[in-house]
């Protein structure tokens, strides 16, 4: 990476001069899973590439008592890709470090916290009265109020410095403890202070669909309702939840994936074109095309739950039931597929189905826009619809999916796609991680892929009556074998819709891997 791309980033974005100031990023829960397997690595990687002011310097906080030194070295380390050359630099980084233990609901310990703050920062610049602060929450949910309470109350910065507080999904259950989280923060920080973090929106693909969007005249034309057929955002596991019962059974596969990360590609894809990059033009945009929508029906949704496979090994022979983390007789779905109806100009009469499951046959994200058959078809039928296929991960790739000559004296249209796979076009660019993009934008100030407070009332809105009915109700979803494809009865659903077709016989095949 350029030694200059921080200074590049600030001359794109016309970042203002507190980026000169000192910068102390604290992590709040830093003895967790999330803090180790994730945050920590990726604040290394931003450091090791030259992405973070220069003045930056890092704080861990949480209960345990730990050496943050061997913490990060030992506990750490095998996340983070350290190369040979690199030793040097890692030594530097983990010397920017430190570490305070404390509880997450006495104020005397964030009034500690606040001390350690200004401590560093006059360590290192004795003349300095203060540094900008950025807390990221890797807490569990349960704590949020008391922690941001106190952090309000004992650790903002003094202007002209500024405060910044990433909190981590879920943001709530439903409409109710959603807007009460919302009003919680909305006493104690403003709205630029907030970032809540969707790891999705850093990923490459769902990046790119504001470019393919509206970069590309040949899709500007055609993307509405007298083009497409149907669109379907896919996201697929191939495992279950491994141990991690005990907190997915209490949000659930629609409420862990569907409400958030595919109602935000779905936002994305659907939205109007804004009248600038501007981070609040196109948030405002992925709020209107969210208001379209309609409250999702059970009738619109096939729930299932995976059970054991005779024939799998290991895990695959244990059902979601069988996990001892998970309570007995649970009615939790871990698969969801849901149709979604939007009303506006642009999309009426146009089927969104968003499918989410864990332990499936595979591991894919990826958006699919299918096309209206073709007018005036002189193929006799033969003719597959062209699909745009946007793959999310793994392996990156764009590729439409176009009917063309099937080789020889014949004259048969034959199924085959133009394909942009990114390993093999953009072969040795470097993709960062989507954690990468989004603490990067914190430092930036940029808001453009976090989640604002009226966009994430409109996603609960959506989804909340029916997690509502299906918890009075006690609905049992439909058992599904470990390994499989997904649910027969949820291609019926699509099926009833009337407008969506799945060839079972075409495979896509990463041009990466094929002889040239």
């Amino acid at each position: 990476m350029s030694e200059n791309i921080f200074e590049t980033f600030q001359t794109v974005v016309h970042l203002s001069e507190d980026l000169k100031s000192y910068h102390v990023f604290v992590v709040m829960g830093a003895s967790g899973d999330l803090a180790k397997k994730k945050i920590y690595p990726t604040l290394w990687w931003l450091y090791r590439d030259n992405l973070l002011p220069k003045k930056t310097f890092f704080l861990g906080y949480a209960r345990s008592k730990l050496d943050i030194k061997d913490f990060l070295t030992q506990k750490c380390r095998q996340y983070m890709k350290v190369k040979p050359d690199e030793e040097e630099k890692f030594n530097e980084w983990v010397s920017k470090n430190h570490y305070l233990a404390g509880s997450y609901d006495q104020s005397e310990s964030f009034a500690q916290l606040n001390s350690k703050i200004v401590e560093i920062s006059r360590f290192y610049e004795p003349e300095t009265d203060d540094a900008n602060r950025i807390f990221y929450l890797a807490l569990p949910p349960s704590v949020y109020t008391s922690v941001t309470q106190l952090l309000s109350e004992n650790c903002k910065a003094k202007k002209p410095h500024f405060t910044r507080v990433i909190v981590e999904k879920p943001f709530g259950k439903d409409s109710k403890s959603s807007s009460e989280l919302s009003t919680h923060l909305s006493k104690l920080f403003t709205e630029e202070q907030i970032y809540r973090i969707d790891h999705y929106l850093g990923k490459e693909m769902v990046q790119n669909l504001i470019v393919l969007r509206f970069a590309n005249q040949i899709f500007k034309r055609i993307w509405n309702r007298d083009s497409i057929e149907n669109v379907s955002i896919t996201f697929k596991e191939p495992f279950g939840t491994q141990g991690r019962g005990g907190y997915f059974d209490e949000f659930g596969i629609i409420r862990d994936v569907m409400q958030n990360h595919l109602l935000q590609i779905l936002s994305l894809v659907a939205m109007e074109s804004p009248i600038s990059k501007n981070a609040e033009e196109i948030r405002n945009e992925k709020v209107k095309v969210l208001r379209s929508i309609p409250e999702i029906k059970l009738e619109d949704v096939v729930l299932g739950q995976y059970v054991g496979n005779p024939n799998g090994q290991g895990d695959e022979k244990m059902g979601y039931l069988d996990d001892p983390t998970v309570p007995a007789g649970s009615n939790t779905p871990t698969f969801c597929c849901a149709i979604l109806k939007i009303k506006n100009e642009r999309w009426d009469g146009v089927p969104f189905i968003l499918k989410s499951g864990k332990a499936l046959n595979e591991r894919k994200a990826e958006i699919r826009i299918q096309f209206k058959e073709v007018s005036g078809d002189i193929f006799d039928n033969s003719c597959a619809r062209n699909e745009l296929v946007i793959r999310v991960q793994p392996d990156e790739a764009v590729y439409m999916k176009i009917s063309t000559k099937k080789p020889g004296i014949n004259f048969n249209p034959l199924e085959t796609e133009l394909d942009l796979t990114y390993k093999h076009r953009y072969d040795g660019e470097y993709m960062p991680d989507a954690y990468e993009r989004l603490i990067l934008d914190v430092f930036l100030g940029s808001q453009l892929n976090f989640v604002r407070t009226d966009e994430l009332a409109e996603a609960w809105r959506i989804f909340t009556p029916l997690l509502h009915k299906l918890e009075k109700e006690n609905i049992k979803p439909i058992p599904y074998v470990y390994g499989s494809r997904g649910l027969p009865e949820a291609d019926e659903l699509c099926a009833k819709v009337g407008k969506y077709t799945y060839n079972k016989n075409y495979k896509w095949k990463d041009s990466s891997k094929s002889k040239i």
